[in-house]
């Protein structure tokens, strides 16, 4: 990054000694072991030291322009993988993990597609597994209680999807699923209604 730095400075002599520091602080927040709340912190104080003069240095004030949007519009959901313990922090180490991962179900499937990576690769992360045996030890290890609460958060998470898939690829039975719940739910309301009247 100095030789950068310094490459710039020759080719504008305007770089300020501020501005370089400043492209410093901001590479270094990357490789720091921090957790989101830190990281977001310390990005928002170098983007307020970071003020560049609008008529002597033209490409700082557009680049700090074009950083502060950008990290107004995305920053918030860019840092989720600082406070989930064992994902590394930036988008190539994390690309290359999956990209194992959907390598690893290929070969201990015995199938191209790595759909099932979709709907349980969050798992997957996990586990470091050679074969399905092994995986479904691992999984074996988790507790019981802890396995169906996080299965119920994962089933309420999917319910959306699910449903508009199948209204892609069924509508018929989709439709007929909601007219059942929506007789079932009415069939209680009017149980209910009965009850109250009932007791008054």
């Amino acid at each position: 990054m100095p030789q950068q730095i310094t490459k710039l400075s020759a080719i504008h002599p305007e770089y300020s000694k501020r501005s370089a520091d400043n492209v410093t602080d901001i590479t270094q927040t990357i490789s720091s072991p921090l957790t989101s709340f830190q990281v977001r912190r310390e990005m928002e104080e170098l983007l307020q030291m970071f003020q560049p003069d609008h008529q002597q240095n033209p490409a700082q004030f557009a680049l700090k322009k074009k950083l502060q949007r950008l990290w107004d519009k995305y920053g918030a959901n860019l840092l989720h993988c600082y406070d989930i313990p064992g994902l590394p922090p930036d988008n190539l180490k994390m690309e290359a993990m999956f990209s194992h991962l959907r390598r690893h179900q290929r070969r201990i499937s015995g199938r191209k597609s790595t759909t099932a990576l979709r709907y349980f690769g969050q798992y997957q992360v996990l586990f470091l597994a050679e074969s399905e045996k092994h995986l479904l030890e691992q999984i074996q290890e988790v507790p019981t209680a802890e396995y169906k609460t996080q299965r119920l958060r994962l089933a309420l998470a999917e319910a959306p999807r699910q449903r508009k898939h199948r209204l892609h690829h069924d509508p018929i039975s989709a439709i007929q699923v909601l007219v059942n719940q929506h007789t079932e739910l009415l069939s209680v309301l009017d149980s209910q209604t009965l009850k109250y009247q009932l007791d008054s």
